[in-house]
């Protein structure tokens, strides 16, 4: 049994923007889960790529990962010009070489969630990758939960202070309201701890709303459309795959940035005419720290009823 001192009632604003910060969110979504974004730069003109677009694809079926193939244009040269490749996806590549301090750039290439790249044919150390990326999320939010349980304790003592009670250890969590409490800016998210960006995508024919929920910690981030296209099968009549037909999946037709995030929670509105570019049948947006950096929100929506028509 202890008094609480009445100088913690200073502190009630900026310890339930604390609760409100880690206590809405991913949380009350069902948990500390999001997507992780797998991104493999890939060519029709590289010997050693079939067997990163099919682990690809095998990717693109599991719960949990958003998995998308970006053709690059650089091995054009060796006989046969990409059928899919685009700049925009050598340019996002070559940027990723220069935000993680690379010489250069490769094929097969994954990059996964902005924070690491492995050789993509190398299954066991992508999936190791993968493991290692979600445990840091998952890890970094258990950080931040147990910060708030802690956080929400003091609140009920608080809560109990202003009601002339004492805090016992079976007292009620609710014990008595607050008059008013002044806003205060989000704070930053425990050592360790990641932004989590909730993102969610709806549609109708006439226009796409992206929805961003506030993170605390969050800022400067970019948030990018992926324009997809679920399964290409290729014929590769010259270079080294000559005689291959490689399928490709969640291919990359059209990528732009759309939006800039600061921390706050934001709606972006698109109409059916900024949808155009190659068909598609899948869109997906992600939400990435000074453009090239970690990813902190991601969501997919596979068939849009704005669906572009071949």
């Amino acid at each position: 049994m202890f008094a609480v001192m009445i100088s913690l009632r200073r502190t009630l604003p900026l310890l339930l923007a604390v609760c409100i910060a880690f206590g809405a969110g991913p949380a009350s979504a069902g948990g500390a889960t999001r997507p992780i974004v797998v991104e493999l730069y890939t060519s029709q003109g590289c010997s050693s790529c079939p067997p990163a677009d099919a682990l690809l694809g095998r990717l693109a079926q599991r719960p949990g990962v958003i998995a998308i193939t970006l053709p690059i244009t650089y091995w054009d040269m060796l006989g046969w010009k990409d059928t899919l490749a685009t700049e925009t996806n050598t340019r996002r590549q070559k940027s990723y070489a220069t935000a993680m301090g690379h010489g250069g750039v490769y094929t097969p290439q994954i990059v996964i969630d902005g924070v690491q790249d492995v050789v993509g044919s190398r299954a066991a150390n992508v999936e190791a990758a993968i493991a290692q990326r979600r445990a840091m999320i998952s890890n970094a939010w258990a950080v931040a939960m147990a910060r708030a349980d802690a956080v929400r304790a003091v609140a009920d003592a608080v809560r109990a202070e202003s009601a002339g009670q004492t805090v016992t250890a079976d007292m009620p969590a609710a014990m008595a309201p607050v008059a008013s409490v002044t806003p205060v800016a989000p704070p930053q998210p425990p050592h360790g701890a990641e932004p989590f960006v909730p993102v969610a995508l709806s549609e109708s024919p006439q226009e796409m709303h992206v929805e961003l929920g506030a993170a605390p910690g969050a800022h400067n981030a970019t948030v990018w459309m992926f324009h997809l296209r679920s399964a290409v099968a290729v014929n590769i009549p010259a270079g080294e795959n000559e005689g291959h037909t490689i399928t490709y999946h969640n291919v990359v037709g059209d990528l732009k940035a759309i939006g800039v995030y600061k921390g706050r929670a934001l709606t972006l509105t698109l109409p059916r005419a900024a949808m155009t570019g190659m068909p598609h049948d899948g869109v997906a947006v992600i939400v990435q720290e000074d453009g090239y950096g970690h990813i902190v929100g991601a969501a997919y929506v596979s068939r849009p009823d704005f669906y572009a028509q071949q």
